[in-house]
């Protein structure tokens, strides 16, 4: 008999009810100690949200539709009773429990195996009916507080104050083992169950690279102004050094600079001798984007040598070999087909600035000059292959004399020595008139440090400009925000008109939202339940990276990424900024973005 999921499910109800981090580290590590290995393995996996290890594709796709048909099915409860629970709580897995506790329910059957058995079961189902049943059975064996955390489980939302760095300590911690070398094992082989296990037999440097899971991406700092940079990149070179301070134009000696695209950070993995042919691209936050670029995979089909390469899909324009604004991109993003008329319009390239894998060697810990020169090898090497490659399925059936799908796949970012305070400003300027965000600046002494942030990596973009607002619309919130207005639609002036130029939901602190939430419900003009309009009474200041055409709002345009940057208390609705405006600030933007 295996180790029961009732079991882990009071595990996870302990680590919820508590926010030091050594007490969820010991609860952690006990109950890792009392399992066998392979219930650990499955355990560590769980605890860290995940039904599947990275390096298996495998994915459940039970989104939370199909779990609302499964709870109201199995507890009898009505739809609003379910909304009503799941307002409550403010998850799924929350509104389950609450459901099925007034059942007369069994005593707990339930093991981590079966567990585990379910999930294979339910990522092989095919369609949401093959899939309702199979969860339909699992929730069904299960008390209230194993469906609370099976769900929850499924969802990858286990609100538990646990992330899998801590899990990875408590791996350490439980078996006697350096958290470096668990991570580090982690990182190579992308499953925490066979760490975990590798951990308790004492054999962690028997860990070898395996491709097609994600490294964790080194993230740059922002800055603001070019003499922000230089400050910030004198500290980063002093400490460094171990010195107490460096001038900064004596750090810009050790600057390499590019610039920054705007696309969509990835990481491409291919030329793998046990799976030949495989090629995967991972997004920033490690979700496999492969389906919507297909030309990047036929691209690097035939590639030999195993490579992972980071870098930035771009859509290209293949007249002036210059980048095109992210719109681009937007129509390629979630679809599992993309049409041959879509990929001729917007082209896609692999930009690559970074090489983090090749062969046999793991290249995380050497300098960005030694990586970036293996690069300008790497990609003389194969750039003309990724121009030829043949398209998969039967595409050959059909004429093809577009020429510009014949071009090198992968482009190699330009990067050049920093020398001065004013070489750097002219290149922002020169950044933005090519249509890129701005300019990236990396000490070159730099190692590759997954999921950092830190000062070795700065990138430099300026605020475009900010708009004082008025709030339309508010709609409430998800997860620890789902009992307050906190989603905010507005608007700017044309005439007599207000008319919506977009949605923020990110700038302002909780008392704020409460604030506001509490202002808004008693000048609500429409209650539609989760949204409501509002009178216009509220100014935001807004600022955004740029503005885009869009028939999505009233205004015509849109703002990309929006941040509320604070309210105006001092500002009547009758002084916001004009629809004007904000088409001058759009007309002024060298990289002007059209949404289709």
């Amino acid at each position: 008999m295996g180790a029961s999921f009732q079991s882990f499910a009071e595990l996870c109800r302990s680590l919820a009810e508590t926010t030091k981090k050594l007490e969820k580290r010991a609860l952690i590590s006990q109950y890792l100690r009392s399992l066998p290995a392979e219930d650990a393995g499955r355990s560590a996996l769980y605890l860290s949200a995940q039904p599947f290890a990275e390096t298996d594709s495998r994915v459940l796709n039970a989104g939370g539709s199909l779990l609302s048909r499964a709870v109201v099915q199995l507890s009898g409860a009505s739809q609003s009773a379910m909304y009503t629970a799941y307002r409550r709580y403010g998850d799924m897995g929350g509104a389950v429990q609450d459901l099925l506790a007034s059942q007369n329910r069994f005593a707990p059957s339930l093991t981590l195996e079966e567990v585990e058995r379910s999930f294979a079961a339910i990522a092989a189902a095919r369609g949401p009916s093959a899939k309702l049943q199979l969860i339909l059975g699992l929730l069904g064996k299960a008390t209230p507080l194993e469906a609370k955390y099976l769900v929850k489980l499924i969802t990858g939302d286990m609100r538990i104050g646990v992330k899998q760095s801590l899990v990875e300590e408590a791996i350490a911690h439980a078996y006697g083992a350096e958290v470096a070398d668990v991570r580090r094992a982690v990182m190579l082989t992308g499953n925490l169950s066979e760490v975990t296990a590798m951990a308790m037999s004492h054999s962690l440097q028997q860990a070898r690279m395996r491709l097609f899971h994600a490294l964790g991406f080194m993230l740059a700092s922002p800055v603001a102004t070019v003499e922000e940079a230089l400050e910030r990149f004198a500290q980063e070179v002093a400490e460094e050094h171990g010195e107490s301070g460096a001038k900064p134009q004596e750090a810009i000696q050790e600057a390499q600079l590019e610039d920054k695209y705007d696309g969509i950070r990835a990481q491409l993995h291919c030329g793998d001798p046990e799976q030949p042919g495989r090629v995967a691209l991972f997004s920033r936050n490690r979700e496999d984007i492969s389906e919507s670029f297909p030309e990047l995979i036929e691209a690097f089909t035939h590639i030999s040598g195993p490579a992972i390469i980071d870098g930035e899909i771009v859509a290209w324009n293949t007249t002036d070999g210059r980048a095109l604004p992210f719109t681009s991109l937007q129509q390629r993003l979630g679809r599992k087909r993309v049409s041959r008329e879509l990929r001729e319009r917007a082209p896609v390239v692999f930009v690559a600035f970074d090489l983090l894998y090749q062969n046999d060697d793991l290249l995380l810990e050497e300098p960005l000059r030694a990586r970036r020169q293996k690069l300008e090898v790497f990609i003389a090497r194969i750039s003309e292959a990724t121009a030829t490659a043949p398209e998969q399925g039967q595409s050959h059936l059909f004429a093809d004399t577009n020429a510009t799908t014949r071009f090198p796949r992968i482009v190699l970012a330009p990067a050049m020595q920093l020398r001065s305070a004013e070489q750097l400003d002219r290149a922002y300027t020169e950044a933005r008139e090519r249509g890129n965000e701005g300019v990236m600046v990396k000490a070159l002494n730099s190692t590759y440090q997954p999921g950092r942030r830190g000062l070795a990596w700065l990138k430099l973009k300026r605020e475009l400009a900010t708009l004082d607002v008025v709030v339309t619309g508010a709609e409430y919130g998800h997860g620890r925000r789902i009992g307050v207005l906190s989603d905010y639609t507005f608007a700017v002036r044309d005439g007599d008109e207000l008319k919506n130029i977009g949605k923020a939901y990110s700038g302002l602190t909780d008392a704020e939202i409460d604030e506001l939430t509490r202002f808004f419900k008693q000048h609500t003009l429409e209650d539609y339940g989760h949204f409501r309009t509002v009178e216009p009474l509220v100014v935001l200041e807004v600022a955004f990276n740029n503005i885009m055409r869009s028939d999505r709002h009233s205004s015509g345009f849109a703002l990309r990424f929006p941040r509320i940057l604070r309210i105006r208390k001092d500002k009547p609705a009758s002084e916001i900024d004009t629809l004007q405006r904000a088409e001058e600030i759009y007309n002024s933007q060298p990289d002007k973005a059209v949404e289709e």
